[in-house]
């Protein structure tokens, strides 16, 4: 049934009319009225909105009201209207002013925000018709010209796409005035939810319209990590690189469980809470390149874009995560799961991130957030490396300016033993500029942070401190995108975040009691691009009685698979297994002939395999190993989907390898992608056969498609599956469809073939592979068998058991 639409009866609209005179009035007397604007609440009496939503709207009325503009605020919901009104003035009993304002200014511009704010249910098509009509009528009553109107969905995403159709299809401003959107993650679950959500906001709203906020962007430390950067760029320009910086401490923690938000929290977990929005949006302010204006809003969110462009994809091996004890008994009681359930949700999370870019290579980003943890506090800090070495006992070095006393720079978030939003300098470093809206500050005495007393310091806190959503509505209202999430940023951080969502959804997180008996259970260490506990501890798959099975009970597999040795483990030990057995015969072949000739596959399964050669093997003999492409997909070698561009990303750009030794396959030739008359098989074969010895690689690295594919022959098509023919040209069923491949005949005289097959994907294929004999036209993998060197297959256990 049809909700009837609010009516608006004639001493409601005089009383209305009588407020926004006085409001102006002032206004009038100063200068000429900008314009009209109605700010639209969906969702006014919700939790966000009672805590912090009134009060920005509120605080926003008092910064703007004198400046020209005129408002008119309507709280809306899906509740009936007497029973929201009771609700919404409730809420709006709780507005305060700032602690410089006299009581009777306050009560004056409370008792007008008051009467400029009103009720109005909406849930149906005409109860938006009705709220469009309603502020039409206002402003022809008033004679004010309309500037625009904000409409702010505190609401669940679900929502979304009717009132967006309801406000695009009968709520749209008049000719000459802004629309603006606001919404309120979480923006997806995934990169999936997260883009399908964005068309369909996209179909009714344009990109400038939408403003997705993140309420950490209006933190005050947050948003003064920009304009510090700017104002001390004399400073920092030589320090801010991998030169001088050791690590980049991003953190979030959280004295509070999950209790009572169980339900969100089983759905999305620390990771999609805290880490790919607030502490990622925090990275990105950190690392990006600094625009020569600050304050374009274009610029900045073109560099936060390069960042995410430059992010080093993310392993299983890059994060830790927690549980603590209490949160799967919360589950089942908030939940009704049964007794025997146990969440693997994690409620604690650190993740290693790296950059991939000039400034950054090589440095260390820490995301870390959890609950139940043993303080609540926020901070980025930035360890600058101390490569001074002081011949003075300690007791001689100069006060707080010793270069061997630690150098850091903290943009203190909140809370903590400070207590309150702050930038923190070491004094041997330099004294920084801020601007007039921070003063110096003084905190108690004795009080040491990040292991130096505060007295070690340049500190800095906010002259008058102000809540995150004020100063986010300040900036929707003065129309600062850069202060906001553009779609394509949302999908770039979670195509960035995805792969380790996903990897990670079944691994069990370490169980940890809350808060101070925490002690070094969490305790966290980073080596060769992973991350790992301090403190060992069984690992449970599933959390419950029992002794849980030890790390020694999960050995590397030796067994037999089609004839040849297998060996199988979980993935990161796989990985290692794999690494270490590619630097024996490397260092093996250059000890016999002087040179190693490695030909390296593309696709997924390989990367982390590149990066654990490129990051945890120093004594590789690179300088005498040769680079060989086992395929290659048809597109230019710059292509993200370019086989080559990934050995680049992932391997060569971190390890001393002479150009000279890397060989390519030549796809690009005359301007033109693997055209026949280009010859570029030809050429590769010819270029094999002058470097390599026999054309014998010494060994081979390949993969095993879901269909039996390996190296690009693909079933079904004999091309390159025998004859003499060294480098073919192949169709793929996939796009880009040609492909460059090594043929069969010619992977068959490698010293050593490795094919490594991984996840449960793959568990289907492998099952169906170990039975079938040699019929490379239906299953190319299975005409892999080297002539004289050696097969081993290494598969992790979800490929081979399942």
């Amino acid at each position: 049934m049809l909700a009837e639409p609010f009516n608006w009866h004639p001493g409601m609209w005089n009383m209305l009319i009588v407020a926004m005179c006085l409001a102006f009035l002032g206004c009038l007397q100063a200068q000429e009225l900008q314009g009209h604007v109605s700010i639209i609440l969906l969702g006014a009496t919700g939790d966000l909105a009672k805590k912090y939503l009134w009060q920005g709207l509120f605080q926003l009325y008092l910064d703007e009201a004198g400046r020209g503009h005129s408002f008119s605020f309507h709280g809306a919901a899906l509740t009936a209207p007497r029973q929201g009104q009771e609700l919404m003035a409730k809420a709006l009993e709780s507005l305060s002013c700032p602690k410089d304002m006299a009581p009777s200014h306050c009560a004056e511009h409370k008792d007008q925000f008051l009467q400029l704010s009103q009720y109005r249910q909406l849930k149906t098509a005409e109860d938006y018709q009705a709220l469009n009509k309603d502020i039409e009528a206002q402003l022809q009553h008033t004679g004010l010209r309309e500037a625009g109107r904000i409409f702010y969905f505190s609401v669940p995403p679900f929502a979304y796409e009717d009132i967006a159709r309801n406000i695009n299809s009968s709520c749209r401003p008049g000719p000459g005035a802004w629309l603006r959107v606001v919404l309120e993650k979480p923006f997806g679950h995934d990169h999936f939810s997260a883009r399908q959500l964005a068309t369909e906001l996209g179909t009714f709203f344009q990109e400038e319209e939408m403003y997705r906020v993140d309420h950490y962007l209006g933190k005050q430390a947050v948003a003064q990590i920009l304009p510090f950067r700017d104002q001390n760029r004399k400073a920092l320009d030589g320090l801010w690189n991998r030169h001088h910086v050791e690590r980049v401490e991003i953190i979030m923690k959280e004295t509070v469980d999950a209790e009572g938000r169980t339900g969100f929290y089983e759905e999305y977990g620390v990771i999609r809470d805290v880490l790919q929005n607030h502490l990622t949006e925090v990275l990105t302010l950190v690392a990006m390149e600094l625009p020569h204006n600050v304050s374009s809003a274009e610029a900045v969110l073109r560099h936060k874009l390069q960042v995410f462009q430059a992010l080093r994809g993310l392993q299983r091996g890059s994060a830790i995560v927690g549980q603590y004890q209490s949160y799967s008994e919360q589950v089942r009681r908030e939940l009704q799961k049964p007794d025997s359930f146990h969440s693997l949700t994690p409620t604690f999370a650190a993740v290693l991130v790296h950059i991939d870019n000039l400034r950054w290579e090589g440095v260390p980003f820490i995301l870390m957030s959890g609950k139940a943890l043993d303080e609540r506090v926020g901070y980025a800090r930035i360890l600058f490396k101390n490569q001074a070495c002081c011949v003075q006992s300690e007791k001689h070095w100069a006060a707080a300016q010793s270069q061997c006393l630690p150098r850091q720079l903290v943009f203190h978030i909140g809370h903590g033993d400070l207590g309150s939003p702050a930038v923190l300098v070491s004094r041997n470093l330099f004294r920084p500029s801020l601007p007039s809206s921070w003063k110096e500050m003084e905190g108690p005495p004795g009080l040491r942070l990040f292991g130096s007393p505060l007295s070690d310091y340049y500190a800095y806190s906010p002259v008058q401190e102000r809540d995150a959503h004020s100063v986010l509505l300040s900036h929707i209202f003065h129309g600062r995108k850069d202060f906001f999430i553009t779609t394509e940023n949302l999908l770039a951080s979670w195509d960035f975040w995805t792969p380790l969502l996903e990897s990670l959804a079944h691994k069990a997180p370490r169980l940890y009691p809350g808060g101070a008996e925490n002690g070094r259970l969490l305790d966290f260490e980073f080596s060769s691009g992973r991350l790992f506990f301090s403190q060992q501890q069984p690992e449970q798959l599933v959390p419950g009685p029992g002794p849980a099975p030890m790390p020694s009970d999960f050995q590397v597999l030796r067994a037999k698979y089609r004839e040849s040795p297998l060996v199988s483990a979980w993935s990161e030990e796989l990985i290692s297994k794999l690494a270490n057995d590619i630097e024996a015969t490397a260092v093996r072949a250059v000890r016999r002939f002087g040179q190693f000739h490695l030909a390296l596959s593309g696709g997924s399964s390989p990367v982390a395999l590149f990066q654990q050669l490129a990051t945890a093997h120093y004594g590789f003999p690179w300088a005498h190993t040769h680079l060989w492409l086992v395929d290659e997909r048809c597109v230019p070698l710059s292509d993200p989907e370019s086989n080559f561009q990934g050995l680049q990303a992932h391997l060569l750009q971190h390890v001393r390898i002479p150009y000279y030794n890397i060989h390519p396959m030549p796809v690009h030739l005359q301007q033109r992608l693997c055209a026949e008359e280009d010859q570029g098989a030809q050429i590769y074969a010819r270029e094999i056969s002058a470097l390599v010895a026999n054309s014998s690689f010494d060994l081979v690295l390949l993969g095993m498609g879901a269909d039996g594919h390996t190296a690009s022959l693909f079933p079904q098509s004999p091309t390159g599956l025998d004859g003499e023919q060294l480098v073919v040209l192949t169709t793929s069923p996939s796009q880009p469809h040609r492909r460059m491949s090594l043929s069969l005949p010619l992977i068959n005289r490698a010293k050593k073939v490795a094919v490594l097959v991984m996840g449960r994907m793959k568990r289907e294929i492998t099952t169906l592979v170990s039975r079938v004999g040699h019929e490379p036209k239906k299953w190319p993998i299975s005409g892999v068998l080297p002539h004289s060197g050696q097969l081993v297959w290494y598969m992790d256990y979800d490929a081979f058991l399942g």
